[in-house]
């Protein structure tokens, strides 16, 4: 395999969210995951839904809390 082949536990290492609005009003969906590669230059990405209107997209690390929409 190449040097951008991936270190790929069974859970990935990001989350990938939709985020539309600021601050305590921000609306964080989560839309997919990703898995960082072993040289630690990238990623691979698992988009489960693209967004179809105005936000920005998040990568955040995966954490071991229950509630993982929120993206804090």
């Amino acid at each position: 395999m190449t040097e951008t082949e991936t270190n790929t536990p069974n859970r990935p290492t990001h989350r990938l969210f939709h985020v539309t609005g600021e601050g305590e009003k921000a609306n964080w969906m989560r839309i997919g995951a990703a898995w960082s590669h072993k040289d630690g230059k990238g990623f691979n990405i698992d988009l489960e839904y693209m967004p179809q209107k105005p936000g920005r997209i998040v990568l955040r690390e995966e954490t071991d809390q229950a509630n993982e929409g929120d993206g804090q």
